[in-house]
């Protein structure tokens, strides 16, 4: 399993034996790793549809669908918070398609083929609470307002489970009753606070503009609030459904889109939030949305290959610009990728569970991570220091600092991130590791004459809160230019030669430098034609002499925006 900060890694070091009694291969995360711990499952199913959190009991809840023909039977592996397995409940030649905890805890609602049950989560009994129209393709399960509400689709070939027609029903004084509810494709049910309940079609054949929407469900019927289609009028945008997710306080909704990302909603109209998320990594696809029932992270699920993150879990007010911890997830001790609708957190915020599979489909692991429980302030001290003293435009300059954090040594070395204002505008510089005693260079090579002010930003991650941003002005000056000249002591009046080679140091000039070429002599001084630098930085004046003795040649270049100007003389005694 790999974890880390922002893009970094940290390979787990421990790989545990077999749990007493649970016959599980569980790899953990060394202790040294502040920012969260995380511990592993291998599953023992074959397929996967759904998994539910038991917050008084601290029990996990996977099950194993095994859809395909009338006769499978289900299972539902039963673990608690630590990752230990506690039990498998078996359903005997009924496939398991849909899981939801009662809100006191003492139930688990297991929706299967032709009816309802309900496991006891301390003793596992097992009780008939409704008998429910055939599920041929898997159903999904809720429980809001005090209701059971469940999908049933109807397709009378399991390949033609993608654009079934499927009814929302609900569960009424132990009888099903039809809500009247219905579209087609495996239609996604998330109950939340406030006695609401989400329903999201997926995208199929039969529904090229899919549909979000909330349903009150305080009066024990369903009264549809807030719908979207999301679709422009060109069909672009359409909804690609994955997971979905109310936020703590139901204020907000998440949506795993396949297509577009995390999406932030407002639930009251379900219009997108002033502030949405980051997209996620290049070649990341979105499968999976949960928020912390604290209120204080979000964890969105992807399918990733390679060192490409499967797993990101950041502040949950999108704001917050704390870098997320990201997980990679590769091969057999970890999986592949986030499952679809493959994460769930612990009420309190302390857990996070989430389901992945391979490449195959085919084995599939339980994660149980820990965020940090704290975060230690960070600070810069010492002041900021640049180097060499005169900065110049376009060359090399290193602005020095030192940034302080409080608690555990860092899993991985931390980033600075660095800007520059000046006469042109504002500008990233880049990030600078910051090394074991905390000190940090930022390299930079200014290119506009002035004042440039950089300012240096921590921005913190989930075990260190960001620093106060710090600025250091520079001014910035120009660079030097150099001109030499090689002359001949003598000459004659049939003519005079004199080399040269141009030189400016900083940014290179944009084309060859026109240099300008004066004489001086008994009768005065006059200009002669200018020369042109060769690419190599040479040049040649030649002049026809008006006179004998002394003539000095002076050659000059202004100089320009980035360089300050240079000349040089030679003086020749002319002879007849």
């Amino acid at each position: 399993m790999n974890t880390g900060h922002r893009s970094r890694r940290l390979a787990a070091t421990v790989l545990a034996g077999a749990l007493a009694g649970a016959g599980l291969t569980v790899a953990a995360a060394p202790a040294a790793h502040a920012a969260a711990s995380e511990v592993v499952a291998k599953l023992p199913i074959s397929s996967f549809s759904a998994l539910a959190v038991d917050n008084v009991h601290q029990k996990v809840f996977v099950a194993d669908s095994n859809v395909g023909y009338y006769q499978n039977s289900g299972t539902i592996a039963v673990y608690n918070f630590a990752g230990e397995r506690l039990t498998t409940l078996t359903t005997a030649q009924s496939h398991v398609s849909g899981l939801a905890v009662s809100d006191d805890g003492d139930k688990l609602y297991v929706g299967q083929r032709e009816r309802v049950e309900a496991f006891d989560t301390t003793t596992y009994q097992r009780t008939h609470v409704a008998y429910a129209s055939t599920d041929y393709c898997g159903r999904e399960l809720a429980q809001s307002g005090g209701q059971v509400y469940l999908t049933t689709p109807y397709a009378y070939y399991t390949s033609d489970c993608p654009v079934a027609h499927t009814n929302l029903d609900a569960v009424v004084n132990g009888g099903l009753t039809r809500t009247g509810w219905n579209d087609y494709g495996d239609l996604l049910l998330e109950s939340g606070p406030g006695d609401r309940m989400l329903m999201g079609q997926p995208r199929n054949a039969k529904a090229a503009d899919p549909f979000l929407t909330v349903f009150d469900t305080s009066n024990g019927s369903l009264v549809r609030n807030a719908a979207r289609r999301f679709a422009d009028a060109a069909g672009n945008g359409a909804l690609n459904v994955k997971d979905l997710a109310f936020s703590a306080d139901g204020g907000k909704v998440a949506v795993a889109d396949a297509s577009a990302g995390t999406r932030l909603l407002n639930t009251s109209d379900l219009s997108d939030a002033a502030t949405g998320y980051p997209p996620l990594p290049a070649g990341a696809t979105a499968s999976a949305v949960a928020f912390s029932g604290d209120g204080k992270y979000v964890a969105r699920g992807a399918a990733a290959t390679g060192s490409v993150p499967d797993l990101l879990v950041q502040p949950a007010d999108p704001a917050d610009s704390t870098p997320p911890l990201e997980f990679v997830f590769e091969g057999s001790l970890d999986g592949d990728r986030v499952v679809p609708r493959g994460t769930e957190w612990s009420a309190d915020g302390s857990r996070l569970f989430t389901v992945t599979t391979d490449r195959a489909g085919s084995q599939y692991w339980l994660h149980v991570i820990q965020p940090p429980a704290v975060q230690y302030d960070a600070r810069f001290t010492g002041g900021v220091t640049h180097s060499p003293a005169g900065a110049v435009a376009g060359e090399p300059l290193a602005v020095r600092g030192t940034l302080e954090v409080d608690g555990p040594a860092p899993a991985e070395p931390l980033k600075v991130k660095a800007t520059r204002t000046d006469a042109t505008g504002t500008r990233d510089v880049g990030t600078a590791t910051v090394r074991a005693d905390g000190s940090f260079t930022v390299l930079d090579e200014p290119d506009a004459v002035g004042k440039a002010t950089y300012t240096l930003s921590f921005l913190g991650d989930l075990t260190h809160r960001p620093a106060a941003d710090v600025t250091h002005t520079v001014d910035v000056g120009k660079a030097a230019s150099s001109i030499t000249l090689t002359a001949p002591a003598e000459a004659t009046l049939d003519g005079v030669t004199i080399t040269g080679t141009f030189g400016a140091q900083g940014k290179a000039l944009p084309e060859r430098a026109t240099l300008k070429v004066e004489r001086t002599d008994r009768q005065g001084s006059g200009v002669l034609s200018s020369v042109t630098v060769a690419a190599d930085g040479t040049f040649t004046v030649h002049d026809i002499p008006r006179e004998r003795r002394e003539v000095t040649y002076t050659v000059s270049w202004p100089g320009d925006d980035l360089h300050e100007g240079s000349s040089a003389a030679a003086t020749v005694f002319v002879r007849r």
